[in-house]
């Protein structure tokens, strides 16, 4: 049987102390307001009875993938796995895929991600303190935006303007047999990330002992993105 993968977050066991966010920014190199890996927070109540609740998001990869039927390039597209994913050379930055999301983690890049690391010339402390540009120019690192493992699978290496971009489930990553950098970088092993046909695999055991649940339920897209052990 076909692989077919899916995540399951421990609510009970995260903390919120945003390592996953950071570890996708680190791994995929997103730029300021974009965010393949977030959190939405909400608190109820009136003090001093109130609640808290820290979600976790990402792309959820649906099997009915509503991203991946509006685009007219087929740029969104499934793979063999269940990966939702994105082409970008295919992408004509229409942003049909942004609008049927209803989970809101398909971001628009409307300028070159990073540029101002080439053109801001600007210092908190004026011969103190490297502007962005300095930093970049003296350092002779690569590009910020540039990720190599990123382009040795077929993924720009460096996003380009116009186009859209998403969580992946860090398919490079599970295709050397690895995680994806949320799950790894997670202190308190909230992320399950495997095979939802492996009956044996750790994810399917969990969602068999639990009731998971997940985002937005009635749009029908079937989420492979569970969350278990609620608080509320």
């Amino acid at each position: 049987m076909a692989k077919k993968y899916g995540m399951v977050i421990d609510l009970h066991r995260c903390v919120g102390c945003g390592a996953c966010d950071l570890a996708c920014k680190s791994e995929n190199n997103t730029p300021d307001g974009i965010h393949w890996a977030f959190h939405k927070t909400e608190t109820y109540g009136i003090f001093p009875h109130v609640s808290y609740k820290h979600t976790p998001t990402l792309c959820n990869h649906c099997e009915d993938a509503p991203c991946v039927r509006v685009c007219p390039t087929h740029a969104m597209h499934k793979t063999d796995e269940g990966f939702v994913v994105h082409d970008p050379n295919l992408c004509i930055g229409c942003k049909s895929c942004m609008l049927a999301d209803p989970y809101g983690v398909i971001f628009y890049n409307k300028e070159h991600a990073f540029l101002d690391y080439a053109t801001d010339d600007s210092s908190i402390v004026k011969g103190g303190t490297f502007s962005k540009k300095e930093l970049s120019d003296k350092s002779k690192a690569p590009f910020p935006n540039f990720n190599a493992a990123r382009g040795a699978d077929g993924y720009e290496a460096v996003r380009r303007k116009g186009a859209v971009e998403k969580c992946t489930f860090c398919n490079h990553r599970v295709a050397q047999g690895l995680a994806p950098a949320c799950v790894v970088a997670c202190p308190a092993d909230a992320r399950i990330f495997g095979d939802l046909n492996d009956e044996k695999s750790k994810i399917a055991t969990t969602l068999r002992a639990h009731k998971p649940t997940v985002l937005l339920p009635e749009k029908g897209t079937n989420p492979k993105v569970f969350y278990i052990r609620n608080y509320n």
